[in-house]
């Protein structure tokens, strides 16, 4: 482990570089790096497990099934609060291990940590209130009953963008239903599942219902986590162009799967909003996590009559924002995840100047180092620019000026993807009209942060299915079965 005192752990037994497996650390003959964003200098190297071991953890999940799902909801509730307290009781060290691996500004991280265990607090309740259906008979003699079942093992692979929260709000749900857990996390980011595990077998999870495994082949042991008959269902949080593959992949075994994919959330600011509330839901959105979340805002859409306005005041917040490691003091922005991930957003950048877009702040390789991108503003866009059409993932943020309401949400909409949208208006009506015409499965109203345990996330058309968080979060793990009870005239 890098000796850095940013790390300074009070409990270091959290840093694990081993697969967890049956409730056991698994070793391989060979080491992956993991390195820091912010230098790109190694933190540590990991084991690196591949087909052998994904199988293996398949089956040891498949073998504690029947164990965990005979369990009561309360006793499986009772677990998963266990570990949530674990996961808040050590905040501090985890966000550490985030921003280490991950870059974010440590205050940043542990708003993760915080995130990730209130679906484990949200599920642990919400298991207990799976409930059935008796519904009326076409006859006297016959009665009619729905049960929940849950759906069996089910596998998962997690983005390195929240390495913690993306697998806290999968594996909460499906363990509170009754199901068991193998996950992929990225392998840019696998500290944090492993100590995710750690805490998981200190709160008294049985072995083999959580199971991490780490490693670099990700084409064989996706294979495996999508095609293995012992899985039933698969959840997968990335891009779309991936999502595409692993859901045919799924198809072969008619596996129940659930995508959270790419996201081109418009943020739409219309002449009647309070603009400063408009500014600062725009920066949560656009900046957080140097804009590489899939519900960042991709587009700002700004009415005329407001357009200068706005524009100006935008600039003067995004200049106060402070690009740095993110253990430095005051940093609100951290490093891109790789060196290749500026570069993408610098290209994107460059092609839509080119197109015509004018450069209001930023714009370039940040002075903090190669993984870091100036917060950046482009102006004079149009919808057709390649900053417009393609997923950002960066914190860049452009602003394509409208007429009126249907022109905004006629480009809102102008995308194939429908994960997330914002809109600033005080006007009831319009509140109305827009949040029903927006094609997305999200829609936040003067608010740029939407996403909490008790909430549905999730969208739609090529931002994937199913939903997380919420009582319909549950039901993507359980099925339903239907008993028909006949002769009780008898």
């Amino acid at each position: 482990m890098q000796n850095d005192t940013k790390l300074a752990l009070q409990d270091t037994q959290l840093v694990k570089t081993c697969s967890y497996i049956n409730g056991s650390w698994h070793s391989s003959e060979t080491q992956v790096a993991i390195t820091n964003p912010a230098n790109n200098q190694q933190i540590t190297q990991v084991s690196n497990a591949g087909i052998a071991e994904t199988e293996l953890a398949v089956k040891a999940a498949k073998n504690a099934l029947k164990m965990w799902s005979a369990k009561s909801a309360n006793e499986r509730a009772t677990l998963l609060r266990n570990w949530f307290n674990l996961m808040m009781q050590h905040q501090d060290d985890l966000g550490r291990i985030l921003t280490l691996e991950q870059g974010k500004p440590l205050a940043e991280a542990k708003g993760e940590i915080a995130y990730g265990a209130a679906f484990i607090e949200w599920f642990a309740e919400e298991g207990k209130r799976v409930y059935g259906d008796t519904i009326p008979a076409p006859s006297a003699d016959k009665r009619i009953i729905v049960v929940k079942h849950p759906v069996g093992v089910v596998a998962s692979i997690t983005p390195w963008n929240f390495p913690n929260a993306m697998i806290a709000r999968k594996a909460a749900a499906a363990l509170a239903a009754g199901c068991t857990f193998v996950v992929r996390p990225a392998i840019q980011t696998p500290l944090s599942a492993l100590a995710m595990a750690e805490l998981a077998e200190r709160a008294g999870i049985p072995a083999g219902v959580f199971n991490v495994v780490v490693g670099e082949d990700a084409h064989g042991m996706g294979q495996v986590l999508t095609q293995h008959p012992d899985i039933a269902k698969f959840t997968f949080t990335g891009s779309t162009a991936v999502g595409k593959i692993l859901l045919a992949q799924c198809a072969t075994s008619i596996k129940k799967v659930s995508m959270e994919l790419g996201g081109n959330a418009p943020f739409i600011v219309f002449d009647d909003a309070d603009i400063d509330e408009a500014v600062q839901g725009a920066i949560v959105s656009k900046y957080r996590n140097a804009g590489q979340t899939c519900v960042c805002t991709n587009r700002i859409f700004v009415q005329q009559g407001v357009l200068a306005e706005f524009t100006e005041k935008f600039k003067v917040a995004v200049a106060a924002l402070s690009t740095g490691d993110g253990f430095g003091d005051g940093i609100t922005m951290g490093p891109m995840i790789s060196n290749e991930a500026v570069n993408r957003v610098d290209k994107l950048v460059s092609e839509s100047i080119a197109a015509g877009a004018k450069l209001e702040l930023g714009g370039h390789v940040s002075s903090a180092g190669g993984s870091f991108y100036q917060p950046t503003i482009l102006s004079n866009v149009s919808n057709d620019m390649p900053i417009a059409r393609n997923e950002i993932f960066g914190p860049v943020s452009p602003i394509i000026a409208f007429e009126n309401e249907q022109q905004a949400l006629e480009m809102a909409n102008d995308t194939e993807y429908g994960l997330a949208a914002y809109f600033y208006s005080r006007d009831i009506g319009r509140v109305w009209r827009v949040s029903a015409g927006l094609e997305f499965g999200m829609v936040g109203i003067n608010d740029g942060l939407i996403s909490n345990p008790a909430a549905p996330f999730g969208g739609v058309k090529q931002s994937g299915n199913g939903r997380e968080g919420s009582k319909y979060g549950l039901d993507d793990y359980l099925e339903i079965k239907y008993l028909c009870m006949a002769g009780l005239n008898k």
